[in-house]
């Protein structure tokens, strides 16, 4: 990890131990080890290919390490069974890359189905929820609108009133900007905090996007070979001395590469 600036947690609220996972002959995760703070928002970034969305399924429980341990408020989730795991992956919400909406329902359809699923809400609670949730996201009176009538962003933003609809402690990002425009990213990137203000919920961001990365991190890890390279603030990333950190940061090809591309 690059300058010392790894941070110490107490009691972390998520924990991995030495996790490794592959796919056939292809190491993804190489021994990580991650603890994330209860309340914080961590964003993940890496080269495509480092792991960073097996790492939030492994934190989810859909995927088992091969080796190595995953913690959720201190207990060890990795070995559990399929209908324990249920009740804490009630406790996520997960922002998909694409969204993920559902084109035959309407957006209050949608915002629903996770309290519909979970079958402990009133027709009337649900509703009053959808309208909650949809008017965080700034997208009041949207709930008759089918999500082929609406914009990218409009759409990515109904996915994020239905991964909160259920008042989740943790909210998982999976490359939130991705497909939308420099403005349409930043509205994104609004929302991301005033999640983090207003309901003191943790955030783990998994993106490329540099300029969403730095502007909503508490903290910033870089994942490279399957471990984490770099662990520190928004600030001390851009400071680093570490090249290859500095390079992704920047966006600026290698040497190498450039040397390739000349011929």
């Amino acid at each position: 990890m690059a300058d010392g600036a790894t941070t110490t947690l107490q009691s972390p609220l998520i924990e991995l131990r030495g996790v490794h996972k592959r796919f056939g002959k292809l190491v993804v995760l190489d021994g990580l080890d991650l603890r994330v703070a209860e309340r914080e928002c961590l964003v993940v970034i890496g080269p495509s290919g480092t792991g960073k969305s097996v790492l939030l399924k492994h934190i989810l429980g859909l995927l088992r390490p091969d080796k190595g341990e995953v913690y959720f408020r201190g207990k060890r989730i990795d070995q559990l069974t399929e209908r324990r795991l249920e009740p804490i992956r009630r406790r996520f919400g997960f922002l998909f890359q694409m969204g993920a909406l559902f084109d035959s329902l309407s957006v209050g359809e949608n915002v629903a189905f996770p309290l519909r699923e979970n079958g402990s809400f009133t027709d009337e609670e649900i509703d009053d929820r959808v309208k909650q949730k949809l008017g965080m996201v700034g997208l009041e009176g949207t709930a008759n609108k089918m999500p082929s009538e609406m914009s990218g962003g409009q759409r990515k933003r109904v996915a994020l009133a239905r991964a909160i609809a259920l008042d989740p402690e943790v909210v998982l990002y999976d490359e939130p900007t991705t497909g939308l425009d420099p403005i349409r990213s930043d509205v994104i990137n609004e929302l991301i905090l005033k999640l983090n203000n207003e309901t003191n919920v943790t955030s783990i961001v998994v993106t490329h996007d540099m300029t969403s990365a730095l502007k909503v991190a508490d903290r910033m890890v870089m994942l490279l070979g399957g471990k984490v390279r770099f662990d520190g603030t928004p600030e001390q990333i851009k400071q680093t001395d570490d090249e290859e950190v500095q390079r992704f940061v920047q966006g600026r090809a290698s040497e190498s590469d450039l040397r390739a591309l000349r011929g």
